[in-house]
């Protein structure tokens, strides 16, 4: 991936937050997603960090506050990472070392972390494939999620299990056109 450009963390803010409400809500690929935006329960942090060690003090810290916080004041959290991660390999290994800060704190059944990236593939995907796209975001992005209020919206979506099928052929009926006509970050690089 090329250098992401500077932005402020305004930009980068309204950059996620444009990508959320016309992608993610407006495509209905996470139909859990737009009752907590419309209640404003979303926290939106932009991680200065430029090393895995400083990403892993800001999750860690805000792993702490979702905890500490009432859901009613913040459901989610997406922190977004302009400066660390750019590279998408460096970003699935640092998923790892994500998966430990939950086991050592004691979180898993508690929060869980959903990813984000502009160059993401799939692991069965070629890296052209307009499905990657429900995965795409504007910066590399980890979303924190409180495990309890995923189990209350599934809950009220009977085929939730769906959902990653339902996405593919969604992203696939859009077209490359469609993504780009939507304005809210990377695009697929074109097929060899």
């Amino acid at each position: 991936m090329d250098p992401i450009p500077v932005a402020s963390d305004a930009e980068i803010i309204a950059a996620t937050r444009k990508w959320l409400e016309r992608a993610v809500i407006g495509l209905n690929l996470c139909p859990f997603a737009k009752g907590v935006h419309v209640k404003e329960l979303v926290r939106y942090v932009v991680s200065p960090a430029q090393t895995t060690d400083e990403l892993l003090d800001a999750l860690e810290s805000e792993l702490k506050f979702l905890v500490d916080v009432a859901p009613d004041e913040v459901d989610m959290t997406l922190i977004m990472t302009p400066a660390a991660l750019t590279d998408f390999d460096d970003f699935t290994d640092f998923l790892d070392l994500v998966e430990v800060v939950l086991r050592s704190h004691g979180l898993v059944g508690i929060l869980q972390v959903a990813s984000f990236h502009p160059d993401y593939v799939f692991a069965d995907a070629e890296a052209d494939d307009i499905a990657n796209h429900t995965n795409r975001a504007p910066y590399p992005t980890l979303h924190l999620i409180r495990e309890a209020s995923l189990v209350r919206a599934t809950a009220a979506f009977p085929d939730a299990s769906e959902i990653y099928l339902r996405n593919i052929e969604t992203m696939r009926a859009l077209g490359l056109e469609g993504w780009q006509a939507l304005d809210v970050g990377p695009v697929a690089p074109p097929k060899a």
